[in-house]
């Protein structure tokens, strides 16, 4: 039993279908390098038929009869940028491996690699005459001139010019290819900083929205508190109450948006339970659910502002204390109003819970999202949470940023 157990894994691996060679060669392959083969591939074809239409119409300048052989014909120069072009593969891909830096060691190996590549022209052009016979020697209309193509020496200016001019070619090829591979490394550097700053994005939202659960559920609990020594009853509601508003602020955690009528319904949740522990100080206005708008908000936008309202209006005296919600739309623009009465003249310094919403507030609209803390009269303290219109859940959900564009 035990030797099947242990030959079960083998047996396993030998079924399993195994990558070939060339199967392994061709996961290699990644898209930039078809595409430089590609740019290098459509360079090499314009070379070749610039080449071959110069060659055929200086011969024609030169010989408008076509007695005499002045340069290659066509077909042999074709087949020579044919068997140079696996050369120039070879060479080009053999630099871009090298690179250039130490440059005092890899420019001499730079150097070698056109030299190489130069100077094998025009054997090839002698290589592809010969295959296609034609291997006529070359001649000029005036023999009596004494030119340097004349002589035992005749071939040598030749191939310094062809190795002359393919240098040149080979160092265009070289510098298209490695600008496109500086290209192709800018815009996935692009693409990779747009990801990472859209993750980082969203991890800066959640961590924002994490923020709110323990600050609010802290609250709370004091409430609660405060309620068990005198009225237990009214703090077992409350618990209960505690209870489904937390379930609420856990499902609004998870998301990005929620509809209006939703953060309306949690804040009046929340403002209740407040409620039943100053029922003697504290007030409560809010907006009718059927008067508000269909639209999607940033989830728990309101719920920083509206403890700020409770807390802080309470705070430094014993009067009673207002808190008002208010919707207002203007346009494309949504106004979100908290106000409430306090009993300083002042609103004080920002805490954390105005910071976090003017922070979301930036990442998800930019400049088209705002928070306003004013203070309108003596002893009123208002929060204006300004943004976009929002009106179709999956745009608001899909791309929060979208609606600052």
């Amino acid at each position: 039993m035990s030797g099947s157990l242990e030959r079960a894994p083998a047996d396993a691996a030998d079924t399993a279908p195994r990558a070939t060679p060339a199967t392994e060669r061709r996961e290699r392959v990644s898209p930039g390098t078809l595409a430089q083969l590609g740019v290098l591939t459509a360079f090499w074809v314009y070379v070749t038929a610039s080449n071959v239409l110069y060659a055929h119409n200086m011969s024609l300048s030169l010989d408008p009869g076509g007695r005499q052989h002045l340069f290659a014909a066509w077909p042999a120069r074709s087949l020579q940028h044919l068997l140079l072009y696996p050369v120039l593969l070879m060479c080009v891909q053999l630099a871009l491996r090298i690179g250039w830096r130490p440059l005092a060691r890899r420019a001499p190996l730079q150097a070698i690699l056109a030299l190489v590549f130069a100077l094998l022209a025009s054997p090839l052009l002698g290589v592809s005459e010969h295959l296609l016979g034609d291997s006529m020697e070359m001649t000029r209309p005036d023999d009596s001139m004494g030119m340097p193509w004349q002589g035992p020496h005749s071939e040598l200016p030749l191939r310094v010019a062809s190795a002359t001019s393919f240098l040149l070619t080979y160092g265009f090829a070289l510098a298209l290819v490695s600008g496109f591979s500086l290209y192709q490394r800018f815009r996935d550097s692009e693409l990779r900083r747009a990801a990472l700053e859209r993750a980082w994005n969203a991890a800066r939202l959640a961590a924002l929205r994490m923020q709110l659960s323990p600050h609010t559920l802290f609250n709370l609990l004091h409430t609660i508190r405060g309620q068990i020594g005198w009225d237990p009853q009214a703090a077992q509601n409350m618990i209960i109450q505690l209870g489904s508003l937390l379930r609420r602020l856990l499902a609004a955690g998870e998301t990005e948006f929620t509809p209006l009528s939703a953060e309306i319904e949690f804040a009046s949740l929340y403002l209740a339970l407040q409620q039943q522990r100053f029922a003697d100080r504290l007030t409560l206005s809010l907006p009718d659910p059927d008067t508000l708008p269909q639209a999607w908000i940033p989830s728990l936008i309101l719920q920083p502002l509206i403890e700020n309202a409770v807390v802080h209006g309470l705070a430094n005296h014993t009067g009673a204390v207002n808190v008002a919600i208010e919707v207002q739309t203007d346009g494309e623009q949504l106004r979100l109003i908290v106000r409430n009465t306090t009993g300083t003249a002042h609103p004080g310094r920002d805490g954390i819970g105005l910071r976090n919403v003017r922070e979301r507030l930036a990442v998800h609209f930019a400049e088209r999202g705002a928070l306003l803390v004013r203070t309108d009269l003596p002893a009123v303290w208002t929060s204006i949470v300004q943004l976009p219109l929002l009106r179709e859940p999956v745009a608001a959900a899909a791309s929060p940023a979208s609606a600052a564009t």
